[in-house]
Protein backbone atom coordinates (compact mmCIF):
# COMPACT_ATOMS: atom_id res chain seq x y z
CA UNK A 1 0.00 0.00 0.00
CA UNK A 2 2.86 2.14 1.09
CA UNK A 3 6.11 3.64 -1.27
CA UNK A 4 9.31 3.61 0.05
CA UNK A 5 10.27 6.30 1.87
CA UNK A 6 6.88 7.91 2.15
CA UNK A 7 4.94 9.04 5.45
CA UNK A 8 3.13 11.81 6.99
CA UNK A 9 5.27 13.96 7.64
CA UNK A 10 2.49 16.92 7.70
CA UNK A 11 0.73 16.83 10.62
CA UNK A 12 -2.12 18.54 8.86
CA UNK A 13 -2.46 15.80 6.39
CA UNK A 14 -3.20 13.46 9.67
CA UNK A 15 -6.18 15.90 11.14
CA UNK A 16 -7.16 15.91 7.35
CA UNK A 17 -7.66 12.40 6.96
CA UNK A 18 -9.35 11.88 10.14
CA UNK A 19 -11.49 15.25 9.64
CA UNK A 20 -12.75 13.29 6.34
CA UNK A 21 -13.51 10.25 8.79
CA UNK A 22 -15.28 11.60 10.83
CA UNK A 23 -17.41 13.85 8.82
CA UNK A 24 -17.74 11.67 5.36
CA UNK A 25 -17.30 15.49 3.83
CA UNK A 26 -14.51 17.46 2.52
CA UNK A 27 -16.77 20.91 3.07
CA UNK A 28 -17.53 19.98 6.14
CA UNK A 29 -13.79 18.70 6.95
CA UNK A 30 -12.65 22.31 5.93
CA UNK A 31 -15.03 24.24 7.79
CA UNK A 32 -14.02 22.08 10.84
CA UNK A 33 -10.48 22.60 10.03
CA UNK A 34 -10.74 26.34 8.73
CA UNK A 35 -9.71 25.43 5.70
CA UNK A 36 -11.02 25.90 1.82
CA UNK A 37 -12.19 22.94 0.00
CA UNK A 38 -9.28 23.46 -2.57
CA UNK A 39 -6.87 22.59 0.31
CA UNK A 40 -8.50 20.07 1.86
CA UNK A 41 -9.06 18.64 -2.17
CA UNK A 42 -5.28 18.85 -2.06
CA UNK A 43 -4.46 17.31 1.24
CA UNK A 44 -6.59 14.49 -0.31
CA UNK A 45 -4.29 14.01 -3.29
CA UNK A 46 -1.08 14.14 -1.09
CA UNK A 47 -2.67 11.49 1.01
CA UNK A 48 -3.39 9.50 -1.48
CA UNK A 49 0.08 9.47 -3.20
CA UNK A 50 1.44 8.78 -0.07
CA UNK A 51 -0.30 5.64 0.28
CA UNK A 52 -1.05 4.50 -3.07
CA UNK A 53 -4.66 4.28 -2.57
CA UNK A 54 -7.81 6.75 -3.14
CA UNK A 55 -8.85 6.28 0.78
CA UNK A 56 -11.88 7.99 0.21
CA UNK A 57 -14.34 7.48 -2.80
CA UNK A 58 -17.30 9.85 -3.71
CA UNK A 59 -20.57 8.58 -3.11
CA UNK A 60 -24.63 9.67 -2.90
CA UNK A 61 -24.05 9.31 0.36
CA UNK A 62 -20.66 11.26 1.13
CA UNK A 63 -16.65 10.03 1.60
CA UNK A 64 -16.73 6.50 2.17
CA UNK A 65 -13.75 5.05 3.02
CA UNK A 66 -11.70 2.46 1.28
CA UNK A 67 -9.97 -0.95 2.72
CA UNK A 68 -7.15 0.73 3.07
CA UNK A 69 -8.20 3.82 4.68
CA UNK A 70 -10.40 1.85 7.63
CA UNK A 71 -7.04 -0.34 8.11
CA UNK A 72 -5.45 3.38 8.59
CA UNK A 73 -7.92 5.27 10.71
CA UNK A 74 -6.86 3.31 13.94
CA UNK A 75 -2.71 3.61 13.87
CA UNK A 76 -3.24 7.01 12.62
CA UNK A 77 -5.80 8.22 15.46
CA UNK A 78 -3.40 6.61 18.34
CA UNK A 79 -0.33 8.67 16.26
CA UNK A 80 -2.39 11.58 17.06
CA UNK A 81 -3.19 10.86 20.27
CA UNK A 82 0.65 10.50 21.25
CA UNK A 83 1.55 13.06 19.64
CA UNK A 84 -0.57 15.33 21.61
CA UNK A 85 -0.56 13.95 24.87
CA UNK A 86 3.32 14.53 24.56
CA UNK A 87 2.93 17.54 23.52
CA UNK A 88 0.47 18.28 26.91
CA UNK A 89 2.89 16.86 28.99
CA UNK A 90 5.34 19.19 28.16
CA UNK A 91 3.31 22.19 28.35
CA UNK A 92 2.46 25.11 31.30
CA UNK A 93 0.30 27.11 31.43
CA UNK A 94 0.09 30.10 33.89
CA UNK A 95 -3.49 31.94 33.25
CA UNK A 96 -1.69 35.42 34.43
CA UNK A 97 0.99 35.41 31.64
CA UNK A 98 -0.10 32.84 28.68
CA UNK A 99 -1.40 33.81 25.58
CA UNK A 100 -3.70 31.81 24.06
CA UNK A 101 -7.33 31.12 22.60
CA UNK A 102 -9.82 28.43 23.54
CA UNK A 103 -12.16 27.52 21.00
CA UNK A 104 -15.95 26.47 23.18
CA UNK A 105 -18.92 24.92 21.60
CA UNK A 106 -21.82 26.60 23.14
CA UNK A 107 -25.30 27.47 22.24
CA UNK A 108 -26.78 31.61 21.44
CA UNK A 109 -28.26 30.92 25.18
CA UNK A 110 -24.78 28.83 26.45
CA UNK A 111 -23.29 31.94 25.18
CA UNK A 112 -25.59 34.74 27.29
CA UNK A 113 -25.73 32.81 30.25
CA UNK A 114 -21.79 31.63 30.41
CA UNK A 115 -19.43 34.70 28.73
CA UNK A 116 -20.17 37.97 30.67
CA UNK A 117 -19.24 36.49 33.81
CA UNK A 118 -16.36 34.35 32.22
CA UNK A 119 -15.30 37.28 30.40
CA UNK A 120 -15.19 39.89 33.24
CA UNK A 121 -13.09 37.28 35.51
CA UNK A 122 -10.12 36.70 32.22
CA UNK A 123 -10.33 40.28 32.02
CA UNK A 124 -9.46 40.74 35.70
CA UNK A 125 -7.01 37.99 35.95
CA UNK A 126 -6.09 36.22 32.60
CA UNK A 127 -5.81 39.37 29.98
CA UNK A 128 -3.84 37.27 27.36
CA UNK A 129 -6.94 34.38 27.09
CA UNK A 130 -9.18 34.68 24.53
CA UNK A 131 -12.22 32.99 23.78
CA UNK A 132 -13.79 32.31 20.49
CA UNK A 133 -17.16 30.72 21.12
CA UNK A 134 -18.50 28.50 18.32
CA UNK A 135 -21.62 26.58 17.97
CA UNK A 136 -21.06 23.41 16.64
CA UNK A 137 -23.80 20.65 16.13
CA UNK A 138 -24.55 18.30 18.77
CA UNK A 139 -23.64 14.97 16.51
CA UNK A 140 -20.22 16.62 15.79
CA UNK A 141 -19.04 17.89 19.52
CA UNK A 142 -17.27 14.32 20.06
CA UNK A 143 -15.25 14.16 17.07
CA UNK A 144 -14.56 17.97 17.22
CA UNK A 145 -12.89 17.55 20.74
CA UNK A 146 -11.12 14.37 20.13
CA UNK A 147 -9.59 16.60 17.28
CA UNK A 148 -8.60 19.24 19.13
CA UNK A 149 -10.88 21.77 16.88
CA UNK A 150 -12.41 22.68 20.24
CA UNK A 151 -11.09 22.99 23.55
CA UNK A 152 -14.45 22.15 25.58
CA UNK A 153 -18.35 22.67 25.18
CA UNK A 154 -21.04 24.05 27.63
CA UNK A 155 -24.58 23.31 27.92
CA UNK A 156 -26.65 20.43 27.20
CA UNK A 157 -24.98 17.95 25.08
CA UNK A 158 -26.15 14.65 25.21
CA UNK A 159 -24.84 11.15 23.79
CA UNK A 160 -21.39 11.80 23.97
CA UNK A 161 -18.85 9.69 22.78
CA UNK A 162 -16.70 7.52 25.38
CA UNK A 163 -14.16 9.01 25.27
CA UNK A 164 -15.65 12.42 26.81
CA UNK A 165 -15.65 13.97 30.13
CA UNK A 166 -18.38 15.42 31.38
CA UNK A 167 -19.23 17.30 34.94
CA UNK A 168 -22.82 18.57 35.86
CA UNK A 169 -22.65 22.50 36.74
CA UNK A 170 -26.31 22.71 37.14
CA UNK A 171 -29.65 21.09 36.26
CA UNK A 172 -31.79 23.72 34.68
CA UNK A 173 -36.02 23.78 34.09
CA UNK A 174 -38.11 25.87 31.39
CA UNK A 175 -40.24 28.56 33.47
CA UNK A 176 -42.78 30.52 32.06
CA UNK A 177 -42.08 34.45 32.05
CA UNK A 178 -44.61 37.15 32.00
CA UNK A 179 -43.89 41.43 33.16
CA UNK A 180 -43.75 41.87 36.81
CA UNK A 181 -47.10 42.98 36.98
CA UNK A 182 -49.29 40.72 34.71
CA UNK A 183 -52.56 40.41 35.29
CA UNK A 184 -52.26 36.98 35.98
CA UNK A 185 -52.29 37.15 39.54
CA UNK A 186 -50.94 33.56 40.69
CA UNK A 187 -48.04 32.75 41.65
CA UNK A 188 -48.48 28.64 40.74
CA UNK A 189 -50.83 28.91 37.32
CA UNK A 190 -52.54 25.75 36.06
CA UNK A 191 -52.44 24.58 32.76
CA UNK A 192 -55.64 26.67 32.03
CA UNK A 193 -53.94 29.61 33.41
CA UNK A 194 -50.89 29.68 30.93
CA UNK A 195 -52.53 28.05 28.17
CA UNK A 196 -55.00 31.40 27.89
CA UNK A 197 -51.56 33.47 27.69
CA UNK A 198 -50.49 34.91 24.28
CA UNK A 199 -47.12 34.18 23.23
CA UNK A 200 -43.43 35.10 22.21
CA UNK A 201 -41.93 32.26 20.25
CA UNK A 202 -38.18 32.54 20.61
CA UNK A 203 -36.20 30.36 18.20
CA UNK A 204 -32.55 29.20 19.96
CA UNK A 205 -29.90 26.76 19.11
CA UNK A 206 -30.25 25.27 22.24
CA UNK A 207 -30.41 21.27 22.26
CA UNK A 208 -32.34 21.39 25.42
CA UNK A 209 -34.88 24.51 24.51
CA UNK A 210 -35.25 22.33 21.42
CA UNK A 211 -36.25 19.04 22.80
CA UNK A 212 -38.50 21.07 25.81
CA UNK A 213 -40.32 22.61 22.93
CA UNK A 214 -40.92 18.74 21.55
CA UNK A 215 -41.95 17.38 25.05
CA UNK A 216 -44.68 20.16 25.43
CA UNK A 217 -46.35 19.37 22.09
CA UNK A 218 -46.43 15.78 23.22
CA UNK A 219 -48.23 17.03 26.45
CA UNK A 220 -50.50 18.85 23.46
CA UNK A 221 -49.75 22.06 25.29
CA UNK A 222 -51.23 24.54 22.74
CA UNK A 223 -49.67 28.37 22.93
CA UNK A 224 -51.16 31.30 20.98
CA UNK A 225 -48.04 32.56 19.42
CA UNK A 226 -48.07 35.67 18.20
CA UNK A 227 -44.89 37.13 17.93
CA UNK A 228 -42.26 34.17 16.17
CA UNK A 229 -38.54 35.49 16.51
CA UNK A 230 -35.50 33.91 14.95
CA UNK A 231 -33.44 34.21 18.32
CA UNK A 232 -33.83 34.95 22.15
CA UNK A 233 -32.49 38.12 22.76
CA UNK A 234 -35.12 40.25 22.42
CA UNK A 235 -38.12 38.17 23.49
CA UNK A 236 -37.77 39.31 26.94
CA UNK A 237 -38.07 43.13 25.98
CA UNK A 238 -41.09 42.29 24.16
CA UNK A 239 -42.52 40.57 27.56
CA UNK A 240 -41.46 43.58 29.34
CA UNK A 241 -43.78 45.97 27.69
CA UNK A 242 -46.49 43.77 26.70
CA UNK A 243 -49.20 41.02 28.36
CA UNK A 244 -47.50 38.36 26.28
CA UNK A 245 -45.38 35.40 28.16
CA UNK A 246 -42.41 33.65 27.15
CA UNK A 247 -40.71 30.12 28.05
CA UNK A 248 -37.67 29.88 28.79
CA UNK A 249 -34.78 27.82 30.96
CA UNK A 250 -34.94 29.14 34.33
CA UNK A 251 -31.22 30.06 34.03
CA UNK A 252 -31.43 32.27 31.64
CA UNK A 253 -34.89 34.08 33.03
CA UNK A 254 -32.88 34.81 36.33
CA UNK A 255 -30.14 36.48 34.28
CA UNK A 256 -33.17 38.80 32.53
CA UNK A 257 -34.53 39.69 36.10
CA UNK A 258 -32.25 40.90 37.86
CA UNK A 259 -33.74 44.01 37.83
CA UNK A 260 -36.95 42.19 39.17
CA UNK A 261 -38.66 43.33 35.99
CA UNK A 262 -40.76 39.85 35.40
CA UNK A 263 -42.24 36.97 37.64
CA UNK A 264 -40.71 33.80 36.96
CA UNK A 265 -43.83 30.88 37.00
CA UNK A 266 -42.84 27.05 37.32
CA UNK A 267 -44.89 24.81 34.38
CA UNK A 268 -47.92 23.08 36.25
CA UNK A 269 -46.44 19.33 34.72
CA UNK A 270 -43.39 17.79 34.92
CA UNK A 271 -40.17 17.66 32.49
CA UNK A 272 -37.09 15.81 32.12
CA UNK A 273 -34.06 17.83 33.88
CA UNK A 274 -32.17 19.74 31.37
CA UNK A 275 -28.14 18.71 33.03
CA UNK A 276 -25.99 21.83 32.10
CA UNK A 277 -22.56 20.36 32.38
CA UNK A 278 -19.18 21.47 31.34
CA UNK A 279 -17.26 18.24 28.36
CA UNK A 280 -14.06 17.75 27.64
CA UNK A 281 -11.98 14.87 26.07
CA UNK A 282 -9.64 12.42 27.71
CA UNK A 283 -7.56 13.35 24.46
CA UNK A 284 -6.75 16.37 26.02
CA UNK A 285 -6.45 15.10 29.95
CA UNK A 286 -3.04 16.15 30.27
CA UNK A 287 -3.42 19.94 28.70
CA UNK A 288 -2.57 22.20 31.62
CA UNK A 289 -4.60 24.88 29.69
CA UNK A 290 -7.88 22.88 29.62
CA UNK A 291 -7.22 21.68 33.00
CA UNK A 292 -7.53 25.47 34.03
CA UNK A 293 -10.43 26.67 32.25
CA UNK A 294 -12.72 23.91 32.99
CA UNK A 295 -11.86 24.13 36.86
CA UNK A 296 -12.58 27.97 36.55
CA UNK A 297 -16.10 27.17 34.43
CA UNK A 298 -17.08 24.49 37.51
CA UNK A 299 -15.83 26.77 40.47
CA UNK A 300 -17.89 29.89 38.85
CA UNK A 301 -21.07 27.80 37.65
CA UNK A 302 -21.34 24.78 39.45
CA UNK A 303 -24.71 25.13 42.47
CA UNK A 304 -24.57 21.83 44.28
CA UNK A 305 -27.78 22.06 45.55
CA UNK A 306 -29.30 23.05 42.31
Amino acid sequence: MTKPNSGITDLNLLRVFLAIWDLRSLTAAGERLELTQPAVSHALRRLRTIFDDPLFVRTPAGMVPTDAAHRLYPPLAQALSIINEAVQQLAKFDPATARRVFRISMSDMSEFFFLPPLVALLDREARGIRIEAVNVPVESVSAAMRAGEIDLALGYVPDLDAGCVSETLFVDEHVCVVRANHPLGKSRPTRDDLTALRYVYASTNATGHRMVEQWLDELNFKRDVVVRLPHFVVAPEIVMNTDLAVIFPKSIARRFNRGKAYRILPLPFALPPIEIKVHSHTQFANDPGVAWLRETLFAMFHQPDA
